[in-house]
């Protein structure tokens, strides 16, 4: 099975180092082709667009950074609709809108492509390691057909219906997400204007009921100073507003997410640090 892969970022090259691993013959396309260099060094080729990369492969992989990003990689002059036949299955990975994933599906079922939207957590780690949660949404065959190409990447890989689930499931991800970042970073404010001791209260806190994910990961990076993007801030604000989007039309109120939104909105819009790790969040505390 040959497999191209869009989006060689943070993210994509952990990815695609993993399917060189399980002996995947891959090809890569990135906007800046520098970025791709890891990538290539491993063994995976190049190709000069998602149009030249979707007419040498079998699958096409996308992980990209916003919407926009995703519809110039599938719609452009040069994207993968202009070139990608009957039979390939396109499994578009960015964190994106649920609507936008749909409309996807719609086009490629008229030319006779199999689709699947698969959304990705874990950060830089679970792209290096393979232990990925990936959530998607698509026909329950074309699933089984990819599941061991996403389990080569994954250690969690669940089907959650139909199209734009994968992307409503990572929704439900980041709302849980922004709680967890709010309050690491409220943690630590309130620990330092106390005097304490950070980094033994990250070790017991993350000893008792107060651990997770976000505490275990970025709790240790905060403390060495340490803001390189596991997860860029400005992509956690996208989905933060995505998501909010989406509870507005099933009128669902989020008013935890929305002010998680605020936060985010300061330190990406007004401090200029959309390019650290959602860990930079305590900055604004700080400031």
């Amino acid at each position: 099975m040959k497999i191209g892969f869009i989006g060689t970022g943070v993210m994509g090259t952990g990815m695609v180092l993993n399917l060189i691993k399980h002996h995947y013959d891959v090809t890569v396309y990135n906007r800046t082709k520098a970025h791709a260099a890891d990538a290539m060094n491993a063994g995976a080729k190049w190709a000069d667009s998602p149009k030249e990369l979707a007419a040498e492969v079998d699958v096409v992989l996308t992980i990209v950074g916003f919407p926009q990003d995703v519809e110039e990689v599938y719609y452009g002059d040069n994207g993968l609709f202009q070139s990608a036949k009957a039979g390939q299955t396109l499994i578009e990975m960015t964190t994106s809108k649920p609507s936008l994933e749909v409309q996807i599906a719609e086009t490629a079922d008229a030319k006779g492509i199999k689709t699947l939207d698969a959304p990705v957590s874990g950060g830089d780690v679970g792209a290096k390691n393979g232990t990925l949660t990936i959530m998607v949404g698509g026909e329950q065959a074309v699933f089984d057909e990819m599941k061991p190409v996403l389990s080569a990447m994954g250690s969690n890989v669940n089907l959650f219906g139909g199209h734009g689930k994968g992307q409503h499931t990572k929704m439900a991800n980041q709302i849980m997400i922004a709680g967890t970042m709010t309050g690491l970073s409220e943690m630590l404010a309130y620990g330092k204007s106390a005097g304490l001791d950070l980094s033994a209260l990250v070790k017991t806190v993350s000893q008792g009921s107060g651990d997770n994910w976000s505490l275990d990961n970025y709790g240790p990076r905060i403390l060495a100073g340490d803001f390189k993007p596991g997860f860029a801030a400005k992509h956690f604000l996208k989905d933060l507003r995505i998501a909010l989007q989406e509870s507005e039309k099933m009128d669902v109120p989020l008013p935890a997410t929305e002010k998680a939104k605020e936060l985010y909105e300061k330190m990406v819009d007004q401090m200029n640090l959309g390019n650290d790790g959602t860990q930079g969040l305590v900055k604004l505390y700080e400031k």
